[in-house]
């Protein structure tokens, strides 16, 4: 089989996805312009921040007056701090118009996967420092009475979490939210993908009609589905879209390999062994891929973890911090489950399956060379999946050059190094008697009583 290798060169990787609705190039906007409340201001400063990402200068000017604001970002482009900056700032600035009660925020932030949620309420929390903002993220996987407590006794500013178990606590009546003055939604294509978008109106009907409320959506993408949702979720938006890719073309250096299926896990050692990486993020289009992938890894002594949608929360948590701590070289993920990940000094992404979607490409290997460093993204294609390739470049407006990888590349790897305690493991399983089946009894009707 013909084995291609396509290097596209970054500058002209998004060469059709530069434009924006302001194609003039904007002065850089300083934080101090904004007159910020002086304690946010305060916990930007903590942060090293002094300038404003395009996008945060596109959508402050409005946010900040109280508008409505449709934006198109990618995730590390700075959209987070952006609606973070417009809610605290708003909070702060206009007091409450009655008394609250416990479990009746000001504001809502609704986001698609838990890691995204935590991850955003990390970034409020370091904004929030100097502030009498509190803050609190509901979510799935975690302890549901730690968070029904909290909700309960206590009066909380704003609230992130995910639509299922936001629904949970309204349900219940531990949660009102009738009170909220500013709503986001973060990643609105990605609730549309799966499947959120009942569970997301459900919650916008608790609030406030979007004449009394102030609403911020952000979205990959926007499509005829997206651009229907917020016409019926804002007044008079401001639409702006920034070119998000184009931060990353400069920095990411991307490979296709395209090999057959049996050379896959051969190349993908000799990548990671070859270059001694450490850092490396690997995307499977399915769970069973990520599961396998990871044991073979371990099996030849390289530290590595899986991350998908059923990894429990606590373990979720876990695996991120070792990654984060250098205690876990590679990371294998799902689409979903990476899409909320912002772990900085990534060296490597890895496609070992082409993704089913062209934008999940995109979104792929933007975890890597991300605050303006390099990075590099390689991909697979085989038999299996190398149809997806039109459709990337199709996406990416730039046709991939092929050549084959090289020899060195493809060279026999060394046996596994399974450790003693999996190898007693498997030979007990395997080695287990089957317990006989009994028979059992027939179920006793109800009629016999």
């Amino acid at each position: 089989m013909l084995r291609s290798l396509a290097i596209v060169k970054n500058e002209r990787l998004y060469k059709n996805m530069t434009e924006t609705e302001n194609k003039e190039t904007q002065p850089a906007l300083r934080f101090k312009e904004l007159q910020l409340d002086s304690s946010l201001q305060q916990g930007i400063d903590d942060q090293g921040f002094e300038f404003a990402t395009p996008i945060q200068a596109l959508s402050l000017p409005h946010s900040l007056q109280g508008k409505d604001v449709i934006g198109k970002a990618q995730t590390g482009t700075g959209k987070t701090a952006a609606f973070l900056i417009t809610v605290i700032d708003r909070l702060l600035k206009e007091p409450e118009q009655e008394e609250r009660y416990n479990g009746e925020p000001r504001a809502l932030i609704l986001a698609p996967t838990r890691e995204l949620a935590m991850q955003i309420e990390k970034d409020a929390a370091t904004l929030i420092k100097h502030t009498p903002v509190t803050l609190m993220s509901i979510v799935g996987g975690m302890d549901y009475q730690k968070q029904q407590r909290k909700l309960q006794n206590e009066i909380v500013d704003i609230v992130v979490g995910t639509p299922g178990r936001l629904i949970d606590f309204v349900k219940n009546r531990d949660l009102f939210l009738s009170e909220v003055e500013i709503l986001v939604i973060d990643e609105a294509d990605r609730m549309l993908d799966m499947g959120f978008i009942p569970d997301v109106k459900r919650l916008i009907r608790e609030t406030p009609f979007k004449e009394y409320r102030q609403t911020l959506l952000f979205s990959a993408t926007f499509t005829e589905d997206i651009m229907n949702l917020s016409s019926s979720w804002t007044i008079n938006p401001e639409q702006l879209e920034v070119a998000s890719e184009t931060v990353a073309a400069d920095t990411v250096d991307q490979k296709v390999y395209i090999v057959t299926t049996e050379e896959k896990f051969v190349l993908l050692y000799n990548l990671i062994s070859q270059n001694e990486l450490e850092r490396v993020m690997i995307f499977a289009n399915r769970r069973d891929e990520t599961r396998d992938l990871t044991h073979k890894l371990r099996d030849y002594g390289i530290k590595c973890a899986t991350l998908s949608g059923d990894v429990p929360q606590h373990k979720r948590i876990k695996v991120l911090e070792g990654f984060r701590e250098g205690k876990i070289r590679v990371l294998v993920a799902t689409d979903v489950a990476g899409r909320g990940i912002h772990i900085d000094d990534i060296s490597h992404v890895v496609n070992y399956s082409l993704p089913e979607d062209p934008e999940d490409y995109v979104h792929r290997i933007g975890r890597t060379g991300r605050a303006g460093k390099n990075g590099v993204s390689i991909s697979f294609a085989c038999e299996e999946d190398a149809f997806q390739l039109p459709a990337i470049e199709k996406l990416l407006g730039d046709k991939l050059e092929c050549v084959q990888p090289e020899e060195d590349l493809l060279k026999d790897i060394p046996a596994p190094q399974i450790d003693s305690s999996r190898q007693n493991e498997r030979s007990s399983h395997e080695h287990k008697p089957q317990r006989k089946r009994r028979s059992r009894r027939p179920r006793q009707s109800n009629s016999a009583n």
